[in-house]
């Protein structure tokens, strides 16, 4: 058995025909040491009803390893929030209930960190697209060159996945963490912080984690505008929780991506984020171009002179 414990954390909305297949997956691991953190995130359906039975026909010998937190419907950022907050296990790692593990998930991956003790264990994901599957790995990444892994997660050039990184709670705890608000690339945000506070990394170079893609109530399912919006409008909250000291932040590399790619969605979709983020026009007016950005070096140039232009 593993010396150390693990927190899993689900978040629960909405997922009543999906919630018993990925029951069965996380309940079925053979490992003793590991706590099951279920947020009900004010789900509407029989989510929770279906998953209570499936506790009571199969797995009660494993209730007091089960926590149930209930709480009005806040979002799935701030559910995992919640759900960290009611976790007690050395590590974390979130899992969503419309997606499921592979057998033998948790075992490798408190195996990895018995043998490495990394503050993150990151692995590779499938997707499933119902009749065919995408396997997706990940990079190769240390601590030594974590500041890559960040600028990568934002350019889109590795995952930004917070199921795929099994991580050390106290990353969490005991430093100052920004939690997004609204569900759009909130894991990018979330998990690229944790990146940065890690002192040691190890990969577990397997395909641990099934990513269902057929689930149309998704964000992902939204418009492009919609998303959009959103995903600016948490990079912003985000830049605007470490705007004091960006040099000394996770997000030093990216700054100025991040502020070049709301205001290109403000252009694109006519939408004006500097209503709010006042401070926005002057950051995207100082910001530096580069071809590392996700936004290509053309879209850049079109959003500093819209701003340049403004009254």
């Amino acid at each position: 058995m593993s010396r150390h414990t693990l927190s899993l954390v689900t978040c629960v909305y909405g997922v009543e025909q999906y919630i018993e297949q990925y029951a069965h997956s996380i309940f079925s691991h053979t490992c003793t040491n590991i706590e099951y953190v279920f947020v009900n995130d004010g789900t509407k359906d029989r989510s929770m009803q279906i998953l209570e039975r499936v506790i009571e026909e199969n797995y009660i010998h494993l209730r007091e390893n089960i926590v149930i937190i209930n709480q009005e419907n806040q979002g799935l950022p701030m559910a995992r929030k919640t759900g960290i907050g009611g976790a007690t296990g050395e590590y974390i790692l979130f899992a969503d209930p419309d997606d499921w593990l592979s057998p033998n998930a948790i075992e490798e991956i408190l195996g990895k960190i018995d043998e490495t003790d990394a503050d993150i264990v990151y692995f590779d994901l499938v997707k499933e697209y119902g009749h065919r599957q995408s396997l997706k790995q990940e990079r190769e990444y240390t601590a030594a060159t974590k500041e890559r892994w960040i600028e990568n997660i934002f350019n889109y050039k590795s995952f930004g996945y917070s199921v795929t990184k099994c991580f050390r709670r106290s990353l969490y705890t005991e430093n100052r963490i920004f939690t997004p608000i609204l569900g759009m690339h909130e894991d990018i945000y979330l998990m690229t912080q944790i990146i940065y506070h890690a002192r040691s990394i190890a990969r577990l170079p397997k395909a641990l984690y099934h990513y269902r893609k057929t689930n149309n109530a998704s964000m992902c399912s939204q418009s492009m505008a919609t998303r959009h919006i959103a995903s600016s409008r948490n990079l912003l909250n985000l830049y605007q929780n470490y705007m004091d000291d960006i040099a000394n932040s996770p997000i030093k590399d990216v700054a100025g991506g991040i502020v070049l790619r709301a205001g290109w969605h403000s252009v694109l979709h006519g939408y004006d984020f500097a209503k709010e983020y006042t401070w926005l026009p002057a950051a995207i007016r100082g910001a530096h171009l580069s071809s590392n950005y996700q936004s290509s070096l053309p879209l850049q140039v079109i959003t500093k002179i819209a701003y340049m232009l403004r009254k």
